[in-house]
């Protein structure tokens, strides 16, 4: 017997998930290169990357968009940026607290992305992960096309940036365009990519009146 189509095994998370897509992401970024240069130490890595994203996907599950697989094996975070968008709620006291020694790196971190960032209404791509069993499963494919849909409903681009060359490269695939990348202080690249605006068409006008 045939599995569930892929389609399926999406749905939105809830705050009951948050714990569990820490995990996964965390797990996900504990090699990532700009991870490894915000927190060397790898005990303090995980400590504070729990704290960080615990609060991050809450907050995105309130105010953004967050799907996830059934099994919680892949999650994708998205946020909406125009004026009337949910504010971020904690200022630069909280986020130290939590960053501990990695609030300066952190504070070069959040720059270089602003520096990319669009102030026009757009969609963001936080984060995209999915478990390493899991991988060969087109996963990560469902999840963007999921969004995609809705957001090419709207007209608004997609904004995102990642932080390797393969990131970059499979989002290519979904129809991202690379810009320059951004360079951290003695640190890796990042990589911006943007998915242009795709309103929705019309109806022909040659079938409105049939």
């Amino acid at each position: 017997m045939s599995g569930p189509a892929l389609g399926t095994t999406i749905r939105p998370a809830t705050p009951q998930d948050v714990a569990a897509i820490t995990v996964l992401l965390a797990g996900a970024l504990d090699g990532d290169p700009v991870i490894q240069w915000l927190l060397p130490d790898p005990t303090e890595r995980i400590t504070v990357l729990h704290r960080l994203l615990a609060v991050d996907i809450d907050h995105a599950i309130e105010t953004g968009t967050v799907d996830v697989t059934l099994n919680l094996s892949a999650a994708a975070v998205w946020r909406r940026h125009d004026p009337d968008a949910p504010r971020w709620p904690l200022g630069d006291h909280h986020l130290s607290t939590f960053a501990g020694t990695a609030a300066h790196r952190l504070s070069e971190l959040n720059s270089a992305i602003d520096s990319y960032r669009s102030w026009a209404p757009h969609h963001w791509l936080s984060w995209l992960a999915v478990h390493p069993a899991y991988q060969r499963q087109g996963l990560a494919g469902e999840l963007l096309r999921r969004h995609h849909q809705a957001v090419d409903g709207t007209g608004w681009p997609v904004d995102t940036v990642v932080t390797t060359e393969a990131a970059r490269d499979a989002l290519r695939n979904h129809g991202y365009r690379a810009a320059l990348p951004l360079n951290l202080p003695s640190g890796p690249e990042l990589w911006p990519l943007s998915r242009g605006a795709r309103p929705a068409r019309p109806p022909d006008a040659s079938l409105r009146h049939c």
